[in-house]
């Protein structure tokens, strides 16, 4: 296969083998009553207060498409595990059913569904891997941008992390989830064209090393790219400064910013403004890179750097200090009747949801409340319906809204909560309750199955 990642005549493969011989039994067993699969996390990581909802939008819109193709029938029957009359059933598969999810950019907490399933067993069977895979990725990468967003408290954040990411269709989808927690740009070229995010990037030490003399090959990139961004750590940081002053003092080349990528990064930065200021270039921005996160962001930030952007990798795009959330796609009914798994340590509760958020009279929020699908409350309710009978019932998600509505979130958070400390220092702990007659659901749940 020459593919560099699955196409969508693929799509319907990338499954974990036990979704499709489940399906089997089911189709074999005309086990195919009504059922509802719920999507959420059980636990933040260690330090984390908030997670951004983002993917599950996407996903419920992709599911409307989602074919077993004729080529991908024969590659299955090679495994000799599925027979004729199932897999005739594949490829006349269509999703008739519903979800539910919530709105793309939406701060949420342990155990509030982002998405929820309601179709027969075998479909909703079909799309666990798939789903969890969309909205566990662009979760986690929305989450931690998310946080360096927070930390550098309005100064712009670009991602350069495509590099060392894990995979080729991260690295790209990694950038609409970037969107929508409030990057600035991207380096990252189709990325940046496919999801509307500005494309941004400067140059490498190699271009500087592959000259003689590090001046020259200042003046041919300046002379190339007006308002470029020029790297001057290469060999001497400040001296670097002081060859694009003379660059744009003496020979009027025009130089957007300059970039640091090693050393003390506040310490530098501040000697450079001062140079640059000095000799009349207030307009040259100052760019800072090279091993940040969101701690040492914030750090430069409350210690006043003058600093006007940071480029972030690694860090962000490898999510380094939390890369998995605790997702699982449950069963939580089946043919109108509760179902639950009562393993310990891994808190479950039964029947289809509503999540529903309440704020104060100044518009911050105070709490969430996770309900039966049915029940009434005075807030807000988060899951709404995107696919019903197989067809979509609201728009593809807008990550413009997306990006706005998780400002908009994040602003009516608690400071405590928005708090990039670790949890035991600032509390902030956001408070989520479980409806009594949930609770109630709950135990009755688990007394039927003793």
């Amino acid at each position: 296969m020459d593919a560099l990642w699955p196409s969508e005549r693929e799509l319907a493969l990338l499954t974990d083998l036990y979704e499709l011989t489940m399906a089997q039994a089911y189709w074999r067993d005309d086990h195919r009553g009504e059922a509802v699969f719920s999507l959420f996390f059980r636990k933040l990581p260690a330090g984390r207060r908030f997670a951004v909802a983002c993917g599950q939008e996407y996903a419920a819109h992709l599911i409307r498409g989602l074919r077993f193709y004729p080529e991908q029938i024969e590659r299955l029957r090679q495994l000799e595990l599925f027979e004729d009359g199932f897999l005739r059933w594949l490829a006349d598969f269509r999703f008739e059913g519903e979800i539910r999810t919530l709105p793309e950019g939406s701060v949420v907490f342990p155990n509030e569904p982002l998405l929820e399933v309601r179709a027969p067993v075998i479909q909703g069977q079909l799309l666990e891997s798939l789903l969890m895979n969309y909205v566990n990725l662009e979760t986690l990468l929305a989450s931690k941008a998310a946080r360096m967003v927070l930390a550098a408290d309005g100064v712009s954040v670009v991602d350069f992390g495509m590099r060392r990411m894990h995979g080729l269709e991260s690295a790209w989808r990694g950038v609409r989830a970037y969107r929508v927690a409030g990057i600035a740009g991207t380096s990252n070229v189709l990325g940046g064209l496919s999801f509307d995010l500005p494309v941004r990037g400067t140059m490498a030490h190699s271009y500087i090393q592959s000259h003689d003399d590090e001046t020259e090959a200042l003046r041919r990139y300046a002379r190339d790219y007006p308002g470029t961004t020029l790297l001057v750590d290469t060999y001497d940081t400040l001296r670097g400064v002081d060859r694009v002053i003379a660059l744009v003092r003496d020979e009027g080349l025009d130089v957007g910013a300059v970039r640091i990528d090693s050393g003390d990064l506040g310490e530098l930065a501040g000697e450079a403004r001062r140079k640059l200021d000095a000799a009349g270039l207030q307009r040259v921005r100052i760019v800072v890179s090279g091993g940040l996160d969101e701690h040492r962001i914030q750090a430069l930030v409350e210690a006043g750097a003058p600093i006007d952007g940071f480029g972030v990798g690694t860090e962000m795009g490898s999510v380094a200090d939390a890369p998995s959330l605790d997702f699982a796609y449950k069963l939580t009914e089946y043919q109108g009747r509760p179902r639950l798994k009562t393993s310990p340590g891994k808190p479950l509760y039964p029947g289809a949801k509503q999540v529903w958020r309440f704020s104060d009279g100044d518009g911050g929020c105070q709490y969430d409340e996770i309900t039966g699908r049915d029940e009434a409350r005075d807030g807000v309710p988060l899951l709404r319906p995107v696919v019903a009978n197989g067809e979509a019932v609201a728009p593809p998600p807008d990550p413009d809204q997306a990006r706005q509505r998780l400002r908009d979130q994040l602003a009516s958070l608690p400071a405590a909560v928005r708090s990039l400390a670790p949890v035991a220092e600032a509390g902030g702990v956001y408070p989520v309750r479980i409806s009594e007659a949930l609770e109630a659901l709950r135990r009755d749940t688990v007394s039927a199955l003793d």
